[in-house]
């Protein structure tokens, strides 16, 4: 009686404080949606509430789009995120393939560069990148947004995880069959490897999509902003931001992240899983 009694207790705690994390997680958000509905009187008096006195619903989102281009923005960031995303795996699943099930001198050397790689942060480069894009005269276009980042090295340590627990049994009999090694890449390691390519695709889109630092130095051209610096443009020289516009915005650009990651769960978790496994 006492041990179930004292395991009931662990798992109330437990899901105690996971109910506080997720509160406190998901507060901004909450506040974030509530701004978004109230006209600039409320917005104005402050405090906790919720729900408004004066609804500004559709005033709010209406502005939203029609006092920035926010569907352009958008565009670009879908353009911007789906190119590296695909160029990443592109890049990503060979290397990983190459790390995790050939024989070849100098792989662990390799490896533990790659490992050191993750360790260096984007922004250390960035002045050098910057030269470089400068100097190819390729500053203020889709090309200064994505080529920085089509080779991942977290994407690659995390399919090189992944492509441990493939069996090598597997493996052999593709090459049995005469496939060549690109072919055993894309034809039986890349169908296998979904879920490790959906949980680096969540990563990889929301790092990318929510960036305001690169885009920030590299554009001018307003035709060119990604959302969060499209967000930006809602300041205005006379009020300030205008928090109502604003906060229906933000909600507009991250509500594909949270539909796609509902989505997505269950892939996410088991590729997570799965590459924890070796």
């Amino acid at each position: 009686m006492r041990y179930g009694k004292s395991t009931r207790a662990g798992t109330i705690l437990k899901h105690g404080v996971l109910t506080l994390g997720a509160v406190f997680v998901l507060a901004p958000f909450v506040q974030m949606i509530s701004t978004s509905m109230k006209s600039s009187k409320d917005i104005a008096q402050g405090g906790l509430r919720l729900l408004p006195d004066d609804w500004a619903i559709v005033e709010n989102y209406t502005e939203a789009f029609t006092a920035t281009p926010l569907l352009q923005f958008m565009l670009n960031g879908v353009i911007v995120t789906a190119s590296i995303f695909a160029l990443q795996v592109l890049i990503a699943l060979p290397c990983a393939y190459a790390l995790a099930k050939l024989r070849w001198r100098g792989r662990e050397t390799v490896f533990a560069l790659v490992l050191l790689c993750l360790l260096i942060p984007p922004h250390a480069v960035a002045i050098p990148v910057y030269i470089l894009l400068f100097q190819l005269g390729l500053l203020d276009t889709y090309a200064s947004l994505i080529l920085p980042f089509i080779i991942s090295v977290f994407g690659i340590f995390l399919m090189r995880q992944f492509f441990m627990t493939v069996p090598d049994e597997l493996i052999d009999a593709a090459r049995m069959d005469g496939m060549s090694e690109f072919g055993i890449v894309w034809r039986v390691m890349a169908p296998t490897a979904v879920p490790a390519i959906v949980a680096f695709g969540i990563f990889s889109v929301i790092a990318h999509w929510n960036d305001y630092f690169w885009p920030l130095i590299v554009l001018s051209s307003e035709e060119l902003y990604t959302p969060p610096l499209g967000v930006a443009t809602f300041r205005t020289a006379e009020v300030g931001y205008v928090f109502g516009p604003l906060m229906a915005a933000s909600t507009i650009i991250i509500a594909p992240l949270v539909i796609a990651f509902l989505f997505a769960q269950k892939r996410f978790i088991e590729g997570i899983t799965l590459t924890g496994m070796k």
